[in-house]
């Protein structure tokens, strides 16, 4: 057994003894970690400052393409996306499912179809199970033609990946040339397809179109203030 009358030691009589650190010492580290700190979130506010400042309000943005899609096809458009970007320098370009979340599917439709200059039908074999594909293609067709600026805006386009077969596709497309990716000419179809001064000119007519709309939105937003 232990000796219970075995004297202890006392216990320090402050942190210095405790820890072996002198208060100067302390407080030398205590201020290169304020200071080291002070140096992160500076870093962290500038960037955010230019985050912020390089941030664009989406319905501010005139896209060259949306490509419309069926839900199980989210990764083969952001593929696509990414090579129409990337390798063509077809930019800014969008995908459905990147359009504003808390907004009825609609409204993002039509916001889609009249924010970019061309509107790609991504035609998979998914498209003939979704009723929302097709319904995506009509009214893009739709305001195609009810639109003279969006006269061949329309793009239906094969994919690699699961493509769906030409005997398949809805008689509507079957009538406008759609790009395939599988072709030898795919990239001189881009680059015939999607020419900058076509976009320019819708870029322009979206302009216009925005600034009559805006004094009545503002309209709408005084009243909904005042109420």
């Amino acid at each position: 057994m232990g000796h219970t009358n075995s004297k202890q030691n006392p216990p320090p009589n402050n942190m210095e003894e405790a820890t072996g650190v002198s208060a100067d010492q302390r407080d030398i580290k205590q201020n290169h970690k304020l200071h080291s700190l002070s140096s992160d979130i500076e870093g962290i506010s500038t960037n955010l400052a230019d985050v912020h400042s390089s941030d664009e309000d989406p319905k501010d943005v005139f896209y060259k393409f949306v490509i419309l899609h069926g839900g199980n096809d989210t990764d083969e458009a952001n593929r696509l996306l990414h090579l129409l970007e990337n390798k063509f320098c077809i930019k800014p370009g969008i995908i459905f499912a990147e359009m504003p979340s808390g907004r009825h599917v609609l409204q993002n439709l039509n916001d889609a179809i009249n924010q970019s200059a061309w509107t790609i039908i991504l035609l998979t074999e998914h498209f003939l199970s979704e009723a929302w594909c097709e319904f995506q293609s009509y009214t893009s067709l739709m305001n195609a033609l009810n639109k003279q600026h969006k006269y061949n805006s329309v793009i239906p386009l094969r994919p690699l990946n699961n493509p769906l077969p030409r005997e398949k596709t809805p008689c509507v497309l079957q009538t406008i040339n759609a790009l395939e990716e599988d072709s030898p000419g795919f990239g001189q179809q881009v680059e015939k397809i999607f020419q900058e001064s076509k976009y320019r000119q819708q870029k322009a007519i979206w302009k216009k179109e925005r600034i009559k709309e805006r004094p009545m939105s503002c309209w709408n937003d005084e009243r909904q203030l005042n109420r």
